[in-house]
């Protein structure tokens, strides 16, 4: 999934922003629609709900069951979930974000094996 958002992500002929790249990669890589990706195209630079990083926006929005395990993992690794504070105070790349939101989706999205599922309830 990483690759194909990163594949994507400002780049010809898609141009995709950080939100629409994630969410391209999740609907591609799993078959699951979730939105037409031209919707998600106000929530990038920084415009998205509560000023979220759009592409940690978009991956809680393929998966919102995961979504608080994804902020919580993307906060550990970029520093914050806030795009403003992610460009202007850490310096941390919309690419980084893009590819760290795509990673954080994909391991979110990862059926769980029958053995696993055992061990859980157990």
């Amino acid at each position: 999934m990483k690759p194909h958002a990163l594949a994507v992500f400002h780049r010809a002929p898609e141009n995709l922003n950080c939100a629409q790249a994630v969410l391209d990669a999740y609907q591609t890589v799993t078959g699951r629609p979730v939105a037409p990706v031209a919707d998600f195209k106000p929530y990038g630079g920084g415009r998205a709900p509560g000023g979220e990083c759009g592409a940690l926006y978009a991956a809680c929005q393929c998966a919102p069951e995961s979504a608080a395990t994804l902020r919580e993992g993307f906060c550990a690794q970029a520093g914050a979930t806030l795009c403003k504070t992610l460009k202007r105070d850490l310096r941390f790349p919309c690419e980084g974000c893009v590819g760290l939101a795509a990673e954080l989706l994909a391991e979110a999205s990862r059926p769980i094996a029958p053995e696993q599922a055992l061990s859980q309830t157990s």
